[in-house]
């Protein structure tokens, strides 16, 4: 039966555009597998053709209702056409990671069709490494960070040889609802939408009143007010810059717990401290702190569906601080606060809303503010997005091939031009920089100052 589309995941269908895509991806370096007989993109190919049936995301793709009226519905193809999905691309010979990335930004630039199921795989060849790249992307409406794990852990093994998958079950697809029931089903879930929300304004209030009086909380919700002015805020076209960082996650662990804090503090710590090296060279640095846009989980343990489950909080970066054990204080006093604050929403934020209209309401303030260039006019409540997405801790392998990175590539948008995402990998913490290029030209100047932020916090 068709699964009509949640209203957080249908958002990034309305919210995108030419300049702003709403795909996200993973660029990956693989070992070439021993006695290859065929293209690697050919192997690629008839891998992943035995185990579409395992994920839906690979299967299913977009049906919209009449006239825009609701959000649209995922509904499974009867056949994938691989070729058109994994493509095989080579950069010249003797190229470097640079070449690489510069691909991958161009890539990442472009939309992906609606007409087909929202995901593509690219094999690149030429590496004077030897190694061969691999870069996906999927549309965000899809799937997020935690759903992402839950693909890759389809389509990769724990070992070079490939694991036996059971095969396809007997069912057909089934056929996609007519367009009056679609048109009924959206007032139904319109009228649901609307009643949860007149259910939890109550409940809402008293916890936010609540929150007033956590120390912490309340102080966070007080000084609640919007970031500086930076080179990152501004309208975004359609070019796309892209680097990569990676540090060790056992050097990483042990520098977290000399000083107290989490891993995720002192990643924030490290791209804070790259960003302030950056913006101060340039002359570029406010006198008042940045701000990060950082993604939480609403997914309860356990919860494998494949959709969106997140919202956003806001952190202070300390840049601040000049001394870094100062700019570390601030970040992590900044979470504490955070944590009070959303714990006690995490279960009211909805991951829903209205269906009916939702098109034309959300998708005409995006074209809104593109057409205005509100971006580079008003100060926003965040500066950077910077996410930070478990992985495995083991190697895992593509058709035979040992994966040896997991650099994330997601999503710049107009005001904020700059997403630093971080994954971990085996003993590795892997930082992909996406940029809109007007923006940011050269994001490996930044990606530098991540890796080398960590010798800040060493003992002296």
């Amino acid at each position: 039966m068709a699964r009509a589309l949640k209203g957080l995941d249908a958002s990034f269908l309305y919210l995108e555009s030419a300049e702003v895509p709403m795909h996200v991806g993973a660029l990956h370096l693989i070992e070439k597998p021993k006695r290859l007989r065929l293209p690697f993109v050919e192997v690629v190919r008839a891998h992943v053709g035995k185990r579409l049936h395992l994920s839906p995301v690979l299967e299913q793709r977009l049906k919209f209702l009449p006239m825009d009226l609701g959000h649209p519905v995922w509904e499974r193809v009867a056949a994938v056409d691989l070729d058109t999905h994994i493509i095989s691309l080579k950069l010249p010979a003797g190229s470097g990671y640079q070449a690489l990335n510069k691909l991958v930004a161009k890539l990442h630039g472009e939309l992906l069709p609606r007409d087909r199921p929202l995901w593509q795989f690219y094999v690149i060849e030429g590496l004077r490494s030897g190694e061969i790249g691999f870069y996906t992307k999927i549309h965000h409406a899809a799937l997020d960070g935690q759903a992402g794990v839950v693909l890759a852990n389809a389509l990769l093994d724990l070992q070079a040889t490939p694991r036996e998958v059971p095969e396809r079950g007997a069912s057909k697809p089934k056929p996609i609802l007519k367009s009056r029931a679609l048109i009924g089903a959206a007032f139904r879930s319109t009228v649901q939408q609307y009643l949860k929300v007149i259910k939890l304004v109550p409940e809402v209030a008293r916890a936010v009143a609540s929150m007033a009086s956590v120390d912490g909380a309340g102080t966070w919700l007080k000084k609640l007010k919007s970031a500086p002015k930076t080179p990152f805020n501004v309208q975004i076209d359609g070019g796309r810059s892209f680097a990569t960082a990676s540090v060790s996650l056992k050097a990483s662990k042990a520098i977290a717990r000399a000083h107290g804090v989490t891993l995720n503090d002192l990643v924030l710590f490290m791209v804070s401290s790259a960003l302030r090296d950056y913006l101060k060279r340039r002359k570029l640095l406010p006198e008042e702190s940045l701000i990060a846009a950082v993604p939480v989980s609403l997914r309860e343990k356990g919860n494998t569906e494949i959709n969106n489950q997140a919202t956003m909080v806001l952190a202070n970066l300390g840049t601040d601080q000049a001394d870094p054990l100062a700019r570390l204080a601030a970040i992590v006093a900044s979470m504490n606060q955070v944590k009070a604050a959303t714990g006690q929403l995490k279960n009211m934020i909805p991951t829903d809303y209205p269906s009916l209209g939702a098109p034309w309401l959300v998708g005409g303030l995006n074209t809104l503010l593109g057409r205005t260039r509100l971006a580079d006019h008003v100060r926003l409540p965040a500066n950077v997005i910077i996410s930070n997405v478990p992985g495995p801790p083991v190697d895992l392998y593509l058709a035979g091939g040992r994966l040896l990175s997991y650099f994330p590539v997601s999503i710049p948008i107009h005001g904020l031009a700059l997403n630093i995402t971080v994954q971990s990998y085996g003993d590795r913490l892997d930082f992909g920089l996406i940029a809109g290029s007007n923006a940011v030209p050269h994001p490996e100047k930044i990606a530098a100052g991540i890796e080398a932020a960590l010798q800040l916090l060493q003992p002296k």
